[in-house]
């Protein structure tokens, strides 16, 4: 199984926000914004951290693929 976050970047694209707007809003280091951008696992306390700052779901920034 793996984790697509393409959801995550419409969003961004939606709500006229730039990554790095994210990681302020959220207090995310630059690690975990890489993590994100190459469909990698990061903790579920960035996932909630995100939603809080969105103002939205988990199932509406990511979704569980199958491996590629």
């Amino acid at each position: 199984m793996a984790v697509s976050y393409k959801k995550l970047w419409k969003l961004l694209i939606d709500k006229d926000m730039k990554k790095k707007d994210l990681r302020l809003a959220t207090g995310m280091s630059t690690t975990s914004l890489a993590k994100l951008g190459k469909n990698e696992h990061v903790s579920t306390e960035i996932l909630v951290k995100i939603c809080k700052a969105l103002e939205c779901d988990i199932g509406d920034i990511m979704e569980v693929t199958d491996d590629e």
